[in-house]
């Protein structure tokens, strides 16, 4: 890790009332010294000071500023820390910047770099770390809580627990290999036989409560699909409330997949509008429906949508029926009797001309939606790389067995521990941690 002083903007670049620059090293004091009117050596921690900020080579006044400073080990990095809070003019911003970096042994932070220098100061580990990118990520509610809960270790203390066990008893081993002479307790191996066999259980039961927690973070996948004409882009227009899509009454007016973020209640969708299935001699148009076909696969959730007035439900046969909310839309077009046909087959009703039954598919979909991402969970796997290094570790523990050579069986105790150390950063890469960090904002 860099021994040099950084500094960034914490805040976005641009137009803003308040700016706030934060810098980190062993030099941070440094600024307070070369470019304010604030003693350096009565400042007090965790105290503001109101004073003038100067440039540190020419002396002219810059602004009127905030400066408060958090002594190591006490702040976010671990080191010293001064944060300035000026006014956010860019004019402002790239004097103080250009004065800081004319400072010896001060350089502007790469991205994610202050949150790096946390982790190697063990004020956080890489669960933690990636819970705070989810937080400064978040653009829903559910997003936002389950960044906390990961923020304050939650994930960590899962994992730290189930290596601890493991460590237990790769000691044993690795001491009864050191001492052959001596024979293994038979208690000793019941008991970690025991462990093993209890934590394999432990493991596939959060892979499968955590089957859809990457959802979460990346988005729900909803598909709208169904037969040409049935309304899909106005349902879709009339969900975001606003003109995502082209309508036409031309049959096979979309082609393409287009995809819309919304807020469902709290919880990130991508809802999708697809090309209506049928047969055609259009390549341009074959090639959409197969889209719609790859889409409806890859969906966590489809809209299975046709115009209830002409009844062309037949094409949604080819979907997967767990997947799939059955709506017939053009409601307003329906006698009281092919209502009740299509309410007993389980069809929701709606009408996009006059917005029936819109909020009722809302709240099936929100339902949906929580019953498969559990965001309730304190506890859901939010990223690929937990799950591999998961089933990484289960691999190693159903390996383990005591009844072959002992060196093996340590092996794969030491393996699986690695898998779970790999998680929270205790294992250390340096190419896990340069994707990770790398994906942080600079001045975070």
């Amino acid at each position: 890790m860099s021994s040099q002083t950084i500094f960034a903007p914490s805040t976005v670049y641009g137009k803003s009332g308040v700016a706030v620059i934060r810098i980190s090293g062993e030099k941070a004091l440094d600024v307070v010294r070369c470019m304010s009117d604030v003693s350096s050596q009565n400042i007090l921690p965790r105290h503001a000071y109101f004073c003038k900020l100067y440039d540190g080579q020419t002396n002219e006044i810059l602004d009127h500023a905030l400066i408060l400073y958090f002594k190591a080990p006490h702040s976010f990095t671990g080191e010293d820390i001064v944060e300035i809070q000026c006014h956010g003019s860019k004019a402002v911003l790239k004097s103080v910047l250009e004065s800081l970096s004319g400072l010896e042994g001060f350089r502007l932070a790469e991205p994610g770099e202050f949150s790096k220098r946390a982790f190697y100061n063990q004020k956080m580990d890489l669960t933690e770390a990636e819970g705070l990118a989810d937080l400064i990520d978040a653009e829903t509610s559910a997003q936002q809580k389950q960044a906390l809960r990961q923020m304050s270790g939650n994930l960590k203390q899962l994992y730290g627990a189930w290596r601890e066990k493991l460590l237990k008893i790769y000691a044993y081993l690795e001491a009864y290999i050191d001492f052959p002479e001596e024979h293994i307790d038979e208690k000793l191996v019941a008991e970690s036989e025991s462990i093993v066999q209890e934590l394999i259980k432990e493991i596939k039961e959060h892979l499968n409560a955590s089957q859809n927690g990457e959802r979460l973070r990346e988005g729900f996948h909803v598909a709208i699909i169904g037969p040409v004409n049935a309304g899909k882009s106005s349902l879709m227009n009339a969900m975001v409330q606003l003109e995502a899509v082209i309508v036409s009454d031309v049959a096979g007016t979309t082609r393409d997949a287009v995809d819309v973020y919304l807020d469902m209640s709290g919880y990130p969708v991508i809802l999708t509008d697809t090309a209506g299935l049928r047969l055609s001699d259009d390549k341009i148009e074959q090639r959409g429906v197969e889209i719609a076909h790859q889409k409806a696969k890859d969906a966590d959730l489809i809209i299975g949508l046709f115009d209830a007035s002409k009844d062309n439900k037949e094409v949604l046969g080819q979907l997967d029926a767990k997947k799939v909310i059955c709506v017939a839309n053009k409601a307003d077009k329906l006698t009281d009797e092919q209502r009740y046909h299509f309410e007993k087959e389980g069809c929701l009703l709606i009408s996009t001309k006059t917005s029936e039954g819109l909020s009722a598919l809302t709240e099936k979909m929100t339902g949906r939606i929580q019953n498969n991402i559990s965001s309730s969970s304190s506890q859901i796997i939010t990223r690929v790389r937990y799950r591999q290094s998961l089933k990484e570790c289960l691999e190693n523990l159903e390996a383990f067995n005591l009844n072959k050579e002992i060196e093996l069986a340590c092996e794969d105790v030491r393996l699986a521990a690695r898998a779970l150390g790999k998680i929270t950063g205790q294992v250390e890469s340096s190419e896990i941690l340069d994707k990770i960090f790398g994906t942080f904002c600079i001045g975070k």
